[in-house]
């Protein structure tokens, strides 16, 4: 019998019930992961640069492309992922904005985050656990919300995998996409003021632990005052913001 081809097989695992299953179960625990992930940054391992220094630079660059994944994502169309009663949920099908370009733009911006968190630490431990471990997550979950959307929504969802990548967005129209919308900037800062201020502190841990491991604290106190600095900053904004929202003084536009 011919071979699948990989498209097809991987069509097939996408929508293979148990895998689906395993997504439903992992959406409703997700948030349960994240504590594992903030752990696995002080596995000790082999060193993927010969500098810890050069490791934070770099992982931040892979962060804060997955924060403008996210902010872009959120700022020019807004679709609820976070379920309703933790299981998976959609109010409408959404495919404009950034969703014309990709299914899951929020999952690949979560996904750059924790691989540069990862890189971060400096260990390939950590990378080889981190990466595959929620990319793995990622695609169950994925399954779970496109069986779901597919029941809910029918050949209009089918229409849209056929026009849409499930991951890697295809980029043709992309500038037209950003210069044809208004950007709701109120609501990127209520929605997602969170994400940034946690790996803000997961960075200015990373940051501190790698100088006491190295022992460069003492010669390094200019960076533990800035690090303070910026986590201190980090939190006033953090709070600030959460008040608000919570005092309905600020709302989304």
């Amino acid at each position: 019998m011919p071979a699948r081809p990989t498209g097809m097989r991987n069509v097939i695992v996408a929508r293979h019930p148990s895998f689906t299953a395993l997504g439903s179960f992992l959406f409703h625990y997700r948030e349960a992961l994240f504590p594992f992930a903030c752990f696995a940054v002080f596995l000790p391992g082999p060193p993927l640069f010969e500098r810890s220094f050069a490791a934070v630079v770099v992982g931040l660059l892979i962060t804060l492309s997955g924060q403008l994944v996210r902010i872009s994502t959120i700022g020019l169309e807004y679709i609820i992922r976070g379920g309703k009663n933790r299981r998976v949920y959609a109010e409408d099908l959404v495919t404009s904005g950034v969703y014309a370009h990709s299914r899951n733009p929020m999952y690949i911006g979560n996904l750059l985050i924790l691989l540069g968190v990862a890189v971060a630490s400096n260990s390939w431990t950590c990378v080889l656990i981190v990466a595959p471990l929620f990319t793995l997550v990622y695609l169950a979950i994925v399954a779970a919300e496109e069986g779901y959307l597919r029941d809910k929504f029918g050949a209009a969802f089918d229409d849209y995998c056929r026009d849409v990548p499930r991951w890697m967005p295809h980029w043709h129209g992309l500038l037209a996409t950003f210069g044809s919308s208004h950007f709701h900037w109120r609501r990127v800062l209520l929605k997602e003021y969170g994400t940034p201020f946690g790996w803000i502190l997961g960075f200015s841990v990373l940051t501190v632990w790698h100088l006491w491991r190295e022992g460069l604290i003492a010669d390094r106190v200019e960076i533990v005052q800035l690090v303070t600095v910026i986590v201190l900053a980090a939190i006033v904004v953090r709070f600030r913001v959460r008040y608000l929202k919570k005092s309905r003084r600020l709302v989304a536009d």
